[in-house]
């Protein structure tokens, strides 16, 4: 079923697991008709015998029916000696072949290209974005995907899916039971002779049966201090933290370090790395640990050229898709009166500036805020390409936040860019899924952009995002009665484009747009007087200056409030839309007298003054009521959904061990696979334990992923026990209905009941299949929304969202609310 071309390698110390290698040249390969890997759900034979567990192994000739989408053959195919697969139409492909191993061992599996793999049936993260052995000397680095796995004795099973049109695979023998792979680091740069106290990391593979412990990470210099690394399942791989703590040496340039693993009182594993040592004025790395997972992250600066010690202004600018934020910072010429700033978006393709590279936004925007010295009247947003979508984006939930917005070849959302909508009936469960991705929707957002300036930047030849997604915005602005907007249209410009000789690329370093940015300035929440916002989910964007939309009457659709302050009749008055809990912060009043408010024509009089200097409102039966503060057992900014919501706070995996063998596996491997999508897509690094090493107080406060249901995770009783909806062997409970059979899915999201903002997400089932079809739901990538929880056949990949038997929101109690849910 398959050949090797064998290479001998010298061990070298970028890749030192190395020591021979493997390249498949022959697979059999299965073009998927009409692939949309933007799709929620589509149907897959191959999927679903997976689910199944009937996989079978394919033949050359044998046809397969993927609905009614048409038919596909298996074709034998033989490779050339790049070892590379390309189909000339790029076309989305299945790739398979076996391996005969004579016993049990251990192999790295370095495959380039696909989303996925199965190994033996078991989920294994892809490298999508490897498109070729050699990556650009000033690129990102994309030769990170060195998995470890067990073959067992026999035949073994390789399924990959390919949604990019190509596939490499290389098989190697690891050197030892442990082992660095520096081609993933993240490294901050040491600023000549000032002391360091920054993290770092590097991935470690565990290539051994056994959780990973008592291990630490040491160095032949003294700026790195020995560094217990944390837990590393079986035959899995983690980004770890090490630190850099001393001072730097003065001159500039590259600082060799050698790394050293260490386990059982011996050194088993060591690599270099190469260590920055750059000056003041330089652009710069620093990182910080990240609040969603621990994991460390880095941001670029391009830091002000002037040091006179008054406040400097901040641009944040967010990259494109494949863009190394250093890089990012590095394309423009530095500034006497501002520091740019790159954050990542987690990796260079990331999130494209939502779920969790929005996140990351503003963890950097904060870190830059609280470690320089910045003017808050001054910080500005701009980006290029799927930046200029995360200026969009960032620009539409945040207005508050940025004194002006400069997006630069940007596209305007999913739903014009890649994911056109239907244009047939949306039936009542895709409605509830397209709820969940409304804060995608950027053009519904645009009600915001009248608080920012805005710049926008595009070439008209431009062949990557057609020039007609900042047409359309312009026509938007327009519609909306925007006065502050500037549109420069670049003729004969391509995406990328600098024409000046000026340093610093023109199509984001463009004199006009920061001549804008200077004459406009964030004003503080006290001179505004009226505001007008929108969001679609206080989870996400709750707070604008002195109001904060707490809760909606129906989850993620927009809210609208329209509000202005009259502070000589000390009265506010607005009108809102889909809100249920409404904060007013008083701040632009003087204290002490009373208060009126007028909401939706209603009238509340002679409101005495707060003690903490903000009033709380919520719609009762259609009337508002003033009440007090919220309990925080409650939905809110805080925690409020949809699922995805449960990956943050320093989100612990914890994975059931009192189902059957086969649930048990399972659980493990879903967790690994769901550990390695984290970290592959967001340079993540999740903690995974196993049920029984459970402590509610040791991992008080954090956000917890329960593998498995009610029978098999030992950590259910603790965390679930007032959950309306239960998932128990062969039943799913939800409410007062029972749901019955041992192929029901679920995802969901519930407080923790000990902790006043921590939240518990389950992936489960009532059976094996049930769990397994779990596997490939794609709530770890942008582009898809998940409500507060979903249940559906294992019989998703035959059957799509007809599956789908329970999908909706909590009330802003996390109660069932029938309103906000759909069964079928």
């Amino acid at each position: 079923m398959y050949r090797f071309k064998f290479f001998l390698l010298i061990i070298l110390f970028f890749n030192p697991f190395v020591f021979a290698q493997q390249i498949i040249d022959q697979y059999l390969i299965l073009e998927i008709p009409h692939a949309d890997r933007w799709s929620f759900v589509q149907v897959d034979p191959l999927e679903q015998a997976l689910v199944d567990g009937n996989f079978q192994l394919p033949f050359p000739g044998q046809q397969v029916k993927f609905g009614q989408r048409g038919r596909a053959v298996w074709q034998k195919i033989t490779i050339d000696s790049s070892g590379w697969y390309r189909p000339k139409d790029k076309r989305a492909f299945y790739a398979f072949f076996t391996i005969n191993a004579e016993k049990e061992k251990t192999i790295i599996l370095d495959g380039r290209g696909h989303n996925l793999v199965y190994v033996n049936g078991q989920p294994r993260v892809g490298n999508p974005y490897q498109s070729h052995d050699q990556n650009s000397p000033h690129g990102p680095e994309f030769g990170l995907s060195a998995l470890p796995v067990q073959l067992k004795k026999g035949q073994n099973t390789f399924l990959f899916k390919c949604y990019r049109g190509r596939l490499k695979v290389v098989i190697h023998a690891p050197s030892a039971d442990l082992a660095f792979n520096a081609n993933d680091v993240t490294l901050p740069d040491l600023i000549s002779g000032q002391r360091m106290d920054a993290p770092a990391a590097v991935v470690v593979l565990n290539n051994t049966a056994s959780p990973l412990k008592d291990v630490t990470i040491s160095s032949d210099n003294p700026l790195i201090p020995e560094t217990k690394v944390p837990i590393i399942q079986p035959f899995s791989v983690r980004k770890v933290p090490f630190f850099i703590k001393g001072r730097a040496p003065q001159e500039k340039g590259d600082l060799p370090v050698t790394l050293y693993l260490n386990w059982k009182g011996k050194r088993v594993a060591q690599t270099k790395i190469n260590l920055r040592v750059v000056g003041t004025e330089d652009v710069q790395k620093h990182t910080f640990i990240s609040h969603i997972d621990g994991s460390v992250q880095y941001f670029a600066i391009n830091p002000a050229q002037m040091h006179d010690g008054s406040p400097r202004a901040l641009v944040l600018s967010v990259h494109g898709a494949g863009v190394e934020a250093l890089n990012q910072a590095r394309a423009y010429f530095p500034k006497k009166w501002t520091h740019i700033v790159a954050a990542t978006n987690r990796r260079p393709f990331g999130y494209n500036w939502e779920d969790w590279g929005r996140l990351d936004a503003l963890e950097v925007l904060n870190t830059v805020k609280q470690k320089w010295n910045i003017d808050p009247a001054r910080i500005y947003l701009t980006g290029h390409s799927m930046g200029g979508h995360g200026t969009w984006q960032l620009g539409a939930h945040y207005p508050d936040q940025f004194g002006a917005i400069g997006p630069s070849a940007g596209w305007i959302s999913y739903f014009t860019y890649v994911k056109p909508e239907s244009s047939g009936q949306t039936g009542p469960v895709e409605k509830m899924l397209l709820r969940a991705n409304a804060p995608s929707r950027t053009p519904l957002l645009a009600e915001n952009y009248k608080q920012l300036g805005v710049y926008i930047i595009h070439g008209d030849s431009d062949r990557v995002v057609p020039v007609q997604e900042s047409r359309k915005m312009v026509e938007i602005l327009k519609e909306i009665g925007h006065r502050d907007f500037v549109y420069h249209e670049e003729p004969g410009a391509r995406h990328w484009w600098d024409r000046s000789d000026e340093p610093g690329a023109d199509c984001v370093d463009w004199p006009p747009l920061f001549d804008f940015f200077a004459r406009h300035a964030r004003p503080t929440p006290e001179q505004i007087r009226q505001i007008q916002f929108v969001t679609a989910s206080p989870g996400i964007s709750a707070t604008n200056r002195w109001i904060t939309i707490y809760a909606q009457q129906r989850a993620f659709e927009f809210s609208k409030i329209d509000i202005q302050v009259d502070p000589g009749n000390r009265k506010l008055h607005g009108k809102t839309q889909n809100i249920a809990r409404l904060k007013i912060d008083l701040s632009p009043l003087t204290p002490g007298q009373p208060v009126t408010v007028e909401l939706d024509g209603q009238i509340l009089k002679d409101l005495t003054w707060p003690a903490k200097g903000a009033l709380f409102f919520e719609k009762i039966d259609n009337r508002w009521v003033k009440t007090s503060e919220w309990p925080r057992q409650d939905k809110g900014p805080h925690r409020y959904g949809g699922f995805k919501d449960a990956f943050r706070n320093q989100v612990l995996f914890v994975v059931g061990s009192k189902g059957s063998k086969e649930e048990n596996a399972w659980a493990l491997e879903k967790a690994r696979y769901d550990a390695e999508v984290f970290w592959y897509q967001g340079n993540g690094s999740v903690d995974i334990i196993l049920d029984r090493e459970f402590d509610p107080e040791k991992y008080q406060d954090r956000n917890v992923i329960l593998y498995g249901n009610a029978r098999t995770n030992g950590a259910w009783k603790k965390l679930l026990k007032d959950c309306p909806i239960q998932v128990l062997e062969g039943k799913i409970k939800i409410g007062s209905e029972t749901l019955k059979g041992n192929d029901l899915a679920a995802l969901f999201i519930f407080p923790r009941r000990d902790s006043d903002f921590a939240l518990v997400g389950v992936v489960g089932g009532t059976g094996i299949k049930g769990m397994r079809a779990t596997n490939t739901q794609k709530y770890l990538y942008a582009g898809n929304g998940y409500p507060d929880f979903m249940v559906f056949q294992s019989a998703i990949y035959n059957y799509g969202l007809a599956a789908i038997k329970a999908i909706g929101y909590f009330s802003n109690q996390w109660k069932l609310d029938k309103a906000n849910m759909v069964r079928q």
